[in-house]
C-alpha cells in the first residue's frame, strides 16, 4: 500500500514538473515572442487588394485591372447557409471558443505523434484571419503559436462577425479570385446571395486547397469534398434530409467566368488605367478606386459598331482577299499525303479556338466545297452551310485596291477545303463570307460644350492592335484642316463673299528638286470664287491662295486658338491643304470651338474617381459653355407660363445653378466670326461635300471632309445637337485608299451611322444670330452688291463693316480657265 502511494506521488510530482516545464516553455515564449507581434487593431483599417474598375456615365462596368480579382462584402451580406458551410468546412466551434480550438491543436498534435510529421494545424477560423493577414505560410512551431497568440488577441479585441467577415474577404479560392464574392462571380458568374446550397458548399470547399477542389480543373475532387461539406452540414444540422439530397445529387454548374464586361470600349479602358497610373503609382491595381468615365454607353456602342461597318463595306468594295491560312495545304506538305474524305478535325478546331474573335466577325473552317454552296465548321464543332445567293456570291477576288478580278461562278472559285474563314450571320441566321479589314479606322466624339468625351474607338479591334489612333495616331487632315484658316480669313477682313481666283498655280522652292503643282479634285479650276463656294466644294486653290493673301505667321496665330501647336505647323502654303500631322483628337477638340460658338474646351476622359469606400476622390470641373452668361435675358410671360409645374422650375434651377458653378469657358473666337463660319460650315453639308448627311433630316448639321494625297487619308469632322464628332478611314501604313475613296465615301458613312444614334431625341440647335452681323442681297459671281433687281442674287451675311457697298457690274468675271489656263508661278514660302 505504501508502495502504491509512493508511486502516485512521483506520478503526481512528474505531472506537476511536466506542467510547471510547460507552463515556463509558454511563459517564456510568450515573453520572447509576443513583442514581436503586430498590433492586432490594425484589422480595424485594414485595405483589402481591390482592382481597379473602370465604369461608363451609367455604370456599365468597361474594363477591370490588378493581379487579384476582389469584391469585398459586410458581414450581412453573407448568406447564412455560407455561413453554416464555411463553419462545417473550417470550423464548426467557431462562435463558442475565444479563438484557439483545444479539441482541435490535440487533435493535430496525435497526428504529429502517430506519423511524424504535421498533418493539419488545428487551425481555427480566428487563426486563419491571423495567418492570412500577419504571418507566413511556413509550417513550424513559431509561426504556429504566434498564431495562437494572435488569435487570442484578435477574440479580444473584434467580435465573432467582424473575425469572419475578415477571413471571407481574404482567401484565396483560385482564378484569382480572392474572397467569396470574386469567387462566386468568377465560378458562376452571379453574385454570392444568387448560389444555391449546392454552389456555396463548392466555394466553401475551396480554402483547403484552391487548386485541389477547383471545380474547373479537378472537378471530381470538387464535388467529394463539396458532398463531404454537405454531409456535415446535414450533421450538424444545418439543413434537413430534403435540402441535403437536392443539393449533393446537383452536378457540377461552374465554368469560367472573366471579368464581366459590360460596354465593350477596351481602348477607353487602357486611357483611364494610364492616367490612373499616373495619378496613384502601383496602387492603381490594389486599392479598389472606382473610375466613372463620361462615356456613354448607348453611343459607344454606337460608334463601334459604325467603325466596324464602314470598315467591312470599304473591304466588300475592294474585293475578297483570300483565306487567313489554309489548314489543309499545311497538313499535306507536313504528311506528303492527301487528306482523308473524313480527315480528323481535332487540331483544326484548336487552330479555331485560337483565333482572334473580333465582334461578330466569327473564324471558321471550310470542309467542304459544292458547286453553289460550302460547309464550315465554328470553333465549337458545329457545322454550317455557307449558301450561294446570300454567302458567296459576288466574291470578286481583290488584284489592286482599284482593280478586282471576275465575279466567281461556283463556289470552289472563293474556298477551298481548309481555307480559315471568317463568317457572320445574318439576321435570317444564314452566314455570309468575310473577311477581317485591312484598313483601319477610328472615331471620337464629345460634348462641344464642356469636351467630356461621349465615345471613342481607337481602331477596328484592340485585341489585334492596341494602338490608339485616335490619341497616338498623327495623320495628315487634309481639307479637314480648312476651316480653321478660313475662320482666321473671316476674322482678318475677308468675308463669305470675297472671290479669290481658282487658277492654276505652281510653287518653286530652291531647296526642292521639284515644283508643287497643287490641283482640285478632278483637275478642273474655276476661276474667282466666293469663299463660301470654295469651302464647302472644297476648293484647293483657293485655300492656297487665301492663306498667302493672309499671311502664314497670321494664319498659324489665330489658328492656335483651336488649340493647335503653333511649333508643330508647317510654315508653308501647304498648311491651308492639312499637309501637317494631327491626331483625330486634336482635330475634334478644334471643331468644338466651331461647333460651340467659339469657346475653348478641353476633351476629358475621367469624370470622378470614388475610393474602395465609395469616398469622392475627384470630380471633373471643365470649363463648360455658359450659353446665357453673356447676354442675360428676363424671361418673358409666354416662356414662364411654359413652366407648368413647380417640378420644372426646380429642373431648371438646378440646371442654371450646376451650370454657373462649373468654370466658364473662354471665348476664343469673336462671336461674329463664329456665327459666320458655322453657316459656312452648314452649307458643306447642304450643297458640299458632306450633303450625304443630308440623310439624318436635320437642318442643324455642320462639317467638313478631309482627303489627303493618294488618297491615304479620309476624314469628316462635324456636329450638331450640341455633339462635335470626327471619323478617320486609312491604312497604318499610310497604304492607298483606292481611286475612288474620298472623306465622303469612306468615312462621312460611319460619321452618320454613329450620329443617327447620337442625335436621337437631341434637339437642334440653332445659333442666335450677334448684333453686328447683316444680310445683304449679292451677285453670286463677283460677290458685290446685286443690282436691283439682279435674277440671280442670292443673301449672304456680313460682318456690318464689312458688308460690300459696291454694284456688280454687267461684265462676267467667271471666265473659263478649263479652256485658257493661266498658270502662275510663285515661290512657295
Amino acid at each position: 500500500m505504501a508502495h502504491i502511494t509512493n508511486f502516485t506521488r512521483i506520478i503526481l510530482w512528474l505531472m506537476l514538473s511536466a506542467s510547471t516545464g510547460a507552463l515556463l516553455i509558454l511563459v517564456s515564449a510568450y515573453l520572447y515572442l509576443s513583442p514581436k507581434l503586430p498590433p492586432v487593431d490594425v484589422l480595424k483599417d485594414v485595405q483589402l487588394q481591390t482592382p481597379l474598375r473602370v465604369f461608363s456615365t451609367d455604370g456599365q462596368l468597361i474594363g477591370e485591372f490588378g493581379e487579384k480579382r476582389r469584391s469585398p462584402i459586410a458581414y450581412d451580406q453573407i448568406p447564412n447557409q455560407f455561413v453554416q458551410a464555411i463553419l462545417a468546412a473550417e470550423d464548426d466551434r467557431f462562435f463558442d471558443h475565444h479563438g484557439v480550438d483545444i479539441k482541435g491543436l490535440l487533435r493535430a498534435a496525435s497526428q504529429l505523434l502517430v506519423s511524424g510529421s504535421i498533418k493539419t494545424g488545428g487551425s481555427t477560423i480566428t487563426m486563419q484571419v491571423a495567418k492570412n493577414y500577419f504571418l507566413s505560410f511556413e509550417k513550424t512551431f513559431s509561426r504556429k503559436f504566434n498564431e495562437i497568440l494572435l488569435a487570442l488577441q484578435i477574440e479580444r479585441e473584434l467580435p465573432k462577425q467582424e473575425i469572419l467577415e475578415l477571413y471571407v474577404n481574404k482567401i484565396f479560392l483560385g482564378n484569382r479570385a480572392y474572397g467569396i464574392e470574386a469567387a462566386a462571380l468568377v465560378y458562376y458568374g452571379k453574385s454570392i446571395n444568387e448560389l444555391d446550397l449546392a454552389q456555396l458548399a463548392m466555394i466553401a470547399g475551396l480554402p483547403k486547397a484552391p487548386s485541389a477542389y477547383n471545380p474547373l480543373v479537378n472537378p471530381s475532387r470538387a464535388i467529394i469534398r463539396r458532398n463531404w461539406i454537405l454531409n456535415r452540414m446535414l450533421d450538424l444540422q444545418y439543413i434537413d434530409d430534403s435540402e441535403h439530397i437536392e443539393a449533393i445529387s446537383s452536378p457540377i454548374s461552374a465554368t469560367y467566368h472573366g471579368s464581366k464586361v459590360e460596354l465593350y470600349a477596351p481602348y477607353i479602358a487602357e486611357m483611364v488605367r494610364k492616367d490612373m497610373l499616373n495619378r496613384y503609382g502601383r496602387a492603381t491595381y490594389t486599392d479598389g478606386f472606382r473610375v466613372y468615365t463620361t462615356i456613354n454607353s448607348e453611343l459607344q456602342d454606337s460608334a463601334t459598331k459604325a467603325v466596324i461597318s464602314g470598315l467591312l463595306a470599304y473591304d466588300k468594295r475592294h474585293g475578297y482577299r483570300g483565306p487567313e491560312q489554309n489548314l489543309a495545304g499545311e497538313t499535306t506538305a507536313e504528311t506528303g499525303q492527301e487528306i482523308d474524305t473524313e480527315p480528323d478535325y481535332t487540331e483544326w478546331l484548336a487552330a479555331l479556338r485560337k483565333a482572334s474573335k473580333p465582334g461578330d466577325l466569327v473564324p471558321a473552317v471550310v470542309i467542304d466545297v459544292q458547286e453553289q454552296s460550302a460547309t464550315a465548321l465554328l470553333a465549337n464543332g458545329n457545322a454550317i452551310e455557307i449558301a450561294w445567293e446570300n454567302g458567296l456570291k459576288g466574291k470578286r477576288p481583290y488584284i489592286t485596291v482599284d482593280q478586282l478580278g471576275p465575279n466567281p461562278k461556283t463556289a470552289s472559285d472563293v474556298v477551298a477545303v481548309g481555307d480559315v474563314i471568317r463568317v457572320q450571320q445574318q439576321t435570317d441566321s444564314s452566314w455570309y463570307l468575310t473577311q477581317l479589314p485591312a484598313a483601319q479606322a477610328a472615331l471620337v466624339s464629345l460634348d462641344a460644350d464642356n469636351g467630356a468625351v461621349l465615345s471613342l474607338v481607337g481602331g477596328f479591334n484592340y485585341g489585334q492592335s492596341k494602338f490608339n489612333r485616335i490619341t497616338q495616331a498623327t495623320r495628315q487632315p487634309g481639307s479637314n484642316f480648312k476651316p480653321f484658316v478660313y475662320t482666321a480669313a473671316l476674322a482678318n477682313g475677308f468675308t463669305p463673299a470675297s472671290t479669290i481666283n481658282d487658277a492654276p498655280i505652281v510653287f518653286k522652292d530652291a531647296s526642292l528638286e521639284s515644283t508643287w503643282r497643287p490641283t482640285n479634285d478632278g483637275g478642273k479650276f474655276y476661276g474667282p470664287t466666293r469663299l463660301r463656294y470654295a469651302l464647302f466644294k472644297s476648293r484647293n486653290l483657293v485655300s492656297i491662295r487665301l492663306l498667302r493673301s493672309l499671311g502664314i505667321s497670321k494664319t498659324i496665330n489665330y489658328v492656335e486658338k483651336f488649340g493647335f501647336d503653333p511649333s508643330q505647323l508647317p510654315r508653308d502654303l501647304s498648311l491651308a491643304l492639312g499637309s501637317h500631322s494631327l491626331t483625330p483628337l486634336e482635330i475634334v477638340s478644334g471643331y468644338s470651338v466651331l461647333a460651340n460658338g467659339g469657346f475653348s474646351v478641353e476633351p476629358f476622359l475621367i469624370q470622378r474617381i470614388n475610393d474602395i469606400d465609395g469616398n469622392l476622390l475627384y470630380e471633373a470641373t471643365p470649363a463648360t459653355v455658359c450659353r446665357n452668361c453673356e447676354e442675360p435675358v428676363e424671361p418673358s410671360t409666354e416662356a414662364t407660363e411654359e413652366l407648368a409645374t413647380l417640378e420644372d422650375i426646380l429642373e431648371q434651377a438646378d440646371a442654371e445653378e450646376e451650370e454657373l458653378s462649373l468654370p466658364e469657358a473662354e471665348r476664343v473666337i469673336e462671336p461674329r466670326v463664329a456665327y459666320i463660319i458655322d453657316s459656312m460650315m452648314r452649307d458643306v453639308v447642304k450643297k458640299g461635300t458632306g450633303r450625304k448627311a443630308r440623310s439624318l433630316g436635320r437642318d442643324d448639321l455642320a462639317g467638313k471632309t478631309g482627303t489627303t494625297n493618294g488618297p491615304t487619308d479620309a476624314w469628316f469632322s462635324g456636329y450638331g445637337g450640341g455633339i462635335v464628332t470626327t471619323a478617320w478611314f486609312g491604312f497604318d501604313k499610310n497604304g492607298v485608299l483606292g481611286n475612288r475613296e474620298y472623306g465622303g465615301s469612306a468615312a462621312l458613312p460611319i460619321w452618320i451611322d454613329y450620329m443617327r444614334v447620337a442625335l436621337k431625341g437631341r434637339p437642334e440647335i440653332t445659333p442666335k444670330q450677334p448684333e453686328g452681323i447683316v444680310t445683304v442681297k449679292i451677285d453670286p459671281t463677283t460677290g458685290l452688291l446685286a443690282k436691283p433687281g439682279q435674277s440671280n442674287a442670292i443673301f449672304e451675311i456680313f460682318r456690318e463693316e464689312l458688308a460690300p457697298t459696291m454694284e456688280a457690274d454687267n461684265e462676267d468675271l467667271s471666265g473659263d480657265l478649263n479652256q485658257s489656263e493661266e498658270v502662275m508661278v510663285e515661290d512657295i514660302f
